[in-house]
């Protein structure tokens, strides 16, 4: 078998996507078969709450839906379907103005396109619970344009005047009885003007948005025919070929030199190319390929990797917190510590929490099919706008000549939005080189050990309560590296050398803390690091949360009662701590050897408590109750937001008790689930969800509010049962000092 040997060459630089005018986008949306397609551009509102200054896009069209002959609606979705359920929430909200049959409802996921842009960031992508946000007015107005254009058309076939009909389940009825299902309006509708003045409908006028609705998506994972990214063969991609790479065993290494002529004889494989961080083999099939690498041997340039050991960070850290750090924005000019050398009760306290993998049930993939002037991408992406531009630049090509077919992920939690565009770069890398299609793949090992983590982070808080048991002062240090530093989001996300992902939760709490002072130190470690599941909030609520807890201790008051007073500003707030507790059984008896625990955080606009009811026997904290409940504004579908408290509510107690990554010079310890484990089955808590009815006229964020306050709640819960607090993340009972 002959194998092509390649090495890496150098890319021509990356054009702006201008995208599409208004006219090329609908005409080239439009079904040959004839129906009706709207597309629609938002300029101005519809911001997600407390947003920055959002960056200027172009004015095409960002959305649309098509209604075919035969009735079927099919709307586009322009964010990744990953789990959160938006293949079934942005169809609601088109669904519900339009009021056709939702029996017809199909949904697609949108491919890389200008046209489907966040109405914030102005790129289409996936993340920061924000997809229902920042659709909510723009899909809703699809749907009601729709809707108007129907009626129009039906209004002009029996020659009366549009208020004189309206739409129901799919069918526009005449004043004399007429009736007409869209489908036989569509191609009429579609020669219309698009009505320049939408009324949308008051919330009290809905039929499905509000309701529990059963998932698009279900039945096709269920039947195993919905389409990942891993699931693309040469089916679909004639001649398509596996990829596996070997990286450097440390983050920042290079390839000195390779020797791939014991993988010479092995079946299938076709090539061996050199990337710009590693040596992929390219085969048939993905067993060849992994033969091939495994059999590969690399010798590697570590001169200039990352030496990281965790120990000697763990100490460093701690080190550097006892120093202020840059001001935050919540300083209080020396006063915190004032107040504290004259309070009565002082608690200084230190919380550590670890690197942690993202571990997607789907690791990463992307298939890559590369003709010298266009190249194809399939890949469940986060960020399809950003990984356009960076394919198109490895390429040698403009944008507009990459197209990226958005897939359905297992998972993501953020690794799928990297700015840095890791893994679509190197598949285009192997493509490109190889001149063969490619579907470049990593194992589990390659994901767990294969960086853009969760930081480590370290907090040193000292806080006091006086005689009266009233908080005096809190003086908080925060150490740890930026996600956004060296990223296109640091302009608008790092100011005065603070990265606010580093600091929320803490410098924007809505406690009423007097005397309160932040400050952030940034490390440089050479670990690549990431947003993952509820960014910053996931280590700032288990410091803010487990603190106050201190304090109540120290106050001798209930937890409960002891917050309520520094969220008397806050009454959305209140209320969902009060309804968890209250769901709970707050103060009532539990069976011996039992404790419950509390925490409250706002992120992503939203509000979520967990109350968690634990045991601890043999060294070992069993989890038997989680009572959760959420403020997340107006619920478009109740049982997508039951799925998603839940599933965030999982995925951070699988952190809490078990999640870290660590390095010895350099070197990821971890590998598999084996050493780096999640929650299993028989783990499992009984969880109640509670969604609060705040009688808000638009939703806010669900898919990761529920992940902060469970660490937290854990580890309350396991003080008041044993009176030891747990501040370093994984739990470790032999690791606690005495409250």
């Amino acid at each position: 078998m002959d194998i092509t040997l390649l090495k890496s060459s150098s890319t021509a630089d990356s054009t702006t996507n201008k995208g599409q005018n208004r006219r090329d986008f609908l005409k080239t949306s439009a079904l040959a078969s004839g129906g009706l397609v709207i597309g629609f551009y938002l300029s101005g509102g519809n911001k997600i709450a407390n947003a920055q200054q959002p960056p200027k896009t172009n004015t095409s069209p960002n959305a649309f839906l098509r209604i075919a002959k035969d009735g079927a609606v099919t709307v586009q979705v322009k964010h990744l379907e990953f789990g959160q359920g938006v293949m079934t929430s942005l169809p609601m909200m088109v669904a519900e103005e339009l009021d056709c049959d939702w029996t017809k409802v199909r949904a697609e996921l949108a491919p890389a396109n200008a046209v489907y842009a966040h109405t914030m960031f102005g790129i289409q992508m996936t993340g920061g619970s924000s997809s229902v946000i920042n659709s909510w007015t723009q899909m809703r107005t699809v749907g009601a344009t729709a809707r108007a254009m129907l009626v129009s058309a039906a209004a002009q076939k029996w020659k009366v005047k549009p208020e004189q009909c309206r739409a129901e389940n799919g069918v526009v009825m005449g004043p004399a009885g007429q009736r007409a299902p869209f489908g036989q309006l569509a191609e009429a509708a579609n020669k219309l003007d698009t009505p320049q003045k939408i009324t949308l409908k008051d919330a009290k006028d809905f039929k499905l948005i509000g309701k529990p609705t059963r998932r698009l998506d279900s039945a096709v994972k269920v039947n195993g025919s919905a389409m990942f990214g891993m699931d693309i063969t040469d089916k679909q991609v004639p001649n398509l070929h596996v990829a596996l790479v070997k990286r450097p065993p440390a983050f920042g290494g290079t390839v000195k030199s390779f020797n791939a002529d014991k993988i010479k004889g092995i079946p299938g494989v076709t090539h061996v190319v050199q990337t710009a961080n590693g040596v992929a083999v390219v085969a048939k099939s993905f067993w060849a390929a992994k033969t091939g690498r495994d059999a590969l041997v690399v010798e590697w340039d570590l001169e200039s990797a990352s030496k990281a050991t965790t120990a000697m960070m763990q100490a460093s850290y701690r080190e550097t917190a006892l120093k202020p750090g840059l001001p935050t924005g919540k300083v209080s000019d020396g006063a915190a510590l004032n107040v504290l050398k004259a309070a009565g009760k002082t608690i200084t306290a230190e919380f550590e929490v670890p690197y942690l993998a993202h571990a997607p049930m789907e690791p990463l993939n992307c298939t890559v099919k590369f003709d010298g002037d266009s190249c194809e991408i399939w890949a469940g992406t986060q960020f399809q706008t950003v990984d356009q531009g960076a394919a198109a630049k490895v390429a040698g090509l403009k944008p507009e000549q990459v197209k990226i077919n958005t897939m359905i992920a297992g998972g993501g939690f953020g690794r799928r939005a990297n700015p840095a565009s890791d893994y679509i770069i190197e598949a285009v890398e192997i493509a490109k080189q190889a001149k063969v299609p490619v579907k470049t793949v990593w194992t589990r090992e390659d994901d767990i050990k294969g960086g853009y983590y969760r930081p480590m982070f370290v907090h040193r808080v000292t806080a006091g309560v006086d005689a009266a048991g009233k908080i005096a002062g809190w003086d908080h240090t925060i150490v740890g590296q930026s996600i956004i530093g060296g990223t296109a989001f640091e302009p608008m996300m790092v100011k005065g050398g603070v990265d606010a992902t580093s600091v929320e939760g803490v410098a924007d709490t809505p406690y009423d803390i007097p005397n309160m002072n932040v400050t952030l130190h940034t490390t440089k470690t050479g670990v690549p690091v990431l947003w993952w599941r509820s960014v910053g909030h996931t280590h700032t609520a288990f410091a803010m949360e487990s603190m106050m807890d201190d304090l109540a201790k120290q106050a001798g008051k209930d937890p409960v009662e002891f917050r309520r007073e520094y969220l008397a500003k806050h009454p959305r707030i209140l209320k969902v701590l009060n309804t968890a507790a209250e769901k709970s059984g707050w103060g009532s008896a539990l069976p011996t050897g039992r404790a419950r625990g509390i925490a409250v955080h706002e992120s992503f606009g939203s509000v979520c408590a967990h109350v968690a009811e634990v045991s601890v026997n043999n060294g070992q904290i069993k989890v038997h109750r989680v009572t959760s409940a959420i403020d997340c504004g107006l619920a478009v579908n109740p049982l997508s937001i039951v799925a998603q408290v839940e599933g965030a509510m999982v995925f951070g107690l699988s952190a809490a008790l078990y999640g870290k990554v660590t390095l010895k010079d350099g070197v990821v310890d971890q590998s598999n689930f084996h050493d780096y484990p999640v929650l299993r089955l028989a783990e499992m808590p009984k969880i109640d969800v509670h969604i609060i009815d705040s009688g808000a006229s638009s939703p806010t964020g669900v898919g990761e509010p529920g992940t902060p306050p469970i660490a937290p709640a854990v580890a309350n819960a396991v003080f008041a049962l044993t009176g030891k607090r747990l501040r370093t993340l994984p739990f470790n009972l032999d690791e606690v000092s005495k409250a």
